[in-house]
């Protein structure tokens, strides 16, 4: 298989992928730098084929975050005062801010207004009822 190729006969992901839509929060980032597969409490895949994880996360409908268009002063404002996932375990009460951990849905909503790529999650607000921390 040739490098970056997207052959739909690999499965090398699947059951990561398995773990990770089994867990709650669990989800797949996409930045400058490559992508991360969370897929358990402190257990994440960190890569750079990114295409082919992400066709294959689409394909299984588990929630991906792909971040690359952004401009970088959004990826900093959302990096460092926005909340991070909480990924098999329960986000922290509101407010959210920096150093918090909220809902995949509450901070995929805030990278989605940024103008980011959300796929397998639904159009939601991005605020936090218990307050707007410059997320």
């Amino acid at each position: 298989m040739q490098a970056g190729s997207n052959n739909s006969d690999d499965h090398r992901y699947d059951d990561l992928i398995a773990r990770a839509l089994a867990t709650e929060g669990g989800h797949l980032s996409i930045g400058r730098g490559g992508f991360i597969l969370w897929y358990s409490e402190g257990a994440r895949l960190a890569g750079s084929d990114t295409e082919l994880i992400k066709a294959a996360c689409i394909k299984a409908g588990l929630p991906v975050i792909d971040g690359r268009g952004l401009d970088f002063a959004a990826v900093v404002r959302l990096a460092l005062h926005g909340p991070m996932i909480a990924v098999g375990t329960p986000p922290d009460p509101p407010p959210h801010g920096a150093f918090t951990y909220a809902p995949l849905a509450m901070v995929a909503a805030a990278y989605r207004a940024a103008g980011a790529e959300v796929f397998n999650l639904p159009d939601g607000p991005a605020e936090d009822r218990g307050g707007d921390r410059g997320v």
